[in-house]
């Protein structure tokens, strides 16, 4: 798309929901949204199966892998065994909000430590010639005037990261789950506009309850350069379609895809990947939202989630669950 930001629209890394198999769906309905991996601990790449942890197929570009971590060194020897897969960019996580993260010393308790970030950055920069990209909240606990988030911006970017993604929420440290973490604390979108507007240079992706096209291109109109779905995009991925359309100006250039034509190439899909390692329901856990607001969702998703999951369950069983949906549109 020539003249669009390759940032434009993406959709959000989501721990247990964008995993290659779930990226992989979610391309067959926005051909140029830009994904992101799971976040993937620095610590899990060098110690576990990488192969496991980031193989993705190259339909699923452009593509980025997020990281977790703190420690420079450690992100940087990530960074250096994630190359040869081919990742489109490196996204550290400065965002998420989890205890259990925290305890790790990495997520969004980093915003108390821009410095440290700066430094991560560097690191992981000296080890690629990908963007180096960062996802952060707006503030963290009582520390949420503008200074503090403008401070953190100021030092990372002298660092060398020109994008960040910012989730227009403060996150809580203690007392939230990650769930509360994101629709408690209040959105303010306002925050993000100026920060794009006091640094011009930088890439300012906006990230926070962005669930229609209004809100899309809302925030587009108030200068962001692009903004990140998140829930919305697992719950009703669909609705993907029409943001492709809509916001991207596809109209004309590309034709969604039917439901069912969605379905039918899953179920391709599945009889090249299910095997020893990995089973029907790893696959279609993740599209139990296509046919969301549709006659016969309901008995769609109860089909695949009861007999997807049976150890026998087969890519035969994705056509079969058609008959489930009712209309034009349930066939291929």
């Amino acid at each position: 798309m020539r003249g669009v930001d390759p940032w434009r629209i993406s959709v959000a890394p989501m721990m247990d929901c964008t995993d290659r198999h779930c990226r992989y769906f979610l391309r067959l309905l926005c051909p140029h949204v830009r994904l992101y991996s799971e976040m993937v601990t620095a610590a899990a790449i060098m110690h576990g199966d990488c192969d496991r942890l980031l193989r993705f197929d190259p339909a699923e570009h452009p593509l980025a892998l997020q990281l977790g971590g703190s420690d420079p060194r450690l992100l940087a020897a990530a960074v250096r065994k994630a190359e040869p897969y081919g990742y489109d960019e490196i996204n550290l996580n400065v965002g998420c909000p989890s205890s259990r993260v925290a305890e790790g010393s990495f997520g969004a308790c980093l915003m108390g430590s821009p410095g440290l970030v700066a430094r991560c950055v560097q690191a992981m920069q000296a080890e690629s010639g990908l963007p180096v990209t960062v996802k952060t909240r707006i503030g963290i606990d009582d520390r949420d005037d503008y200074g503090f988030l403008h401070d953190f911006i100021s030092q990372v970017s002298a660092a060398g990261c020109r994008t960040f993604v910012v989730h227009a929420r403060k996150a809580l440290l203690s007392g939230l789950s990650p769930k509360e973490n994101r629709e408690i604390p209040p959105l303010l979108y306002a925050t993000v506009y100026r920060l794009k507007a006091d640094f011009p240079d930088l890439r300012i992706i906006l990230n926070g309850g962005i669930d229609t096209l209004a809100a899309i291109r809302t925030h587009l109109a108030a200068g962001v350069d692009g903004v990140m779905i998140g829930r919305k995009a697992y719950a009703d991925p669909y609705w993907l379609t029409a943001v492709e359309t809509g916001v991207l100006d596809r109209t004309g250039m590309w034709q969604p895809p039917s439901r069912g034509d969605v379905v039918a190439a899953m179920a391709r899909y599945a009889r090249q990947e299910t095997g020893e390692r990995v089973r029907l329901h790893h696959i279609t856990r993740h599209m139990l939202g296509l046919y969301h607001g549709q006659p016969g969702a309901r008995a769609w998703r109860r089909f695949l989630s009861t007999r997807g999951c049976a150890v026998d369950a087969g890519p035969e069983l994705l056509l079969e669950s058609l008959k489930m949906v009712t209309g034009d549109d349930a066939g291929f």
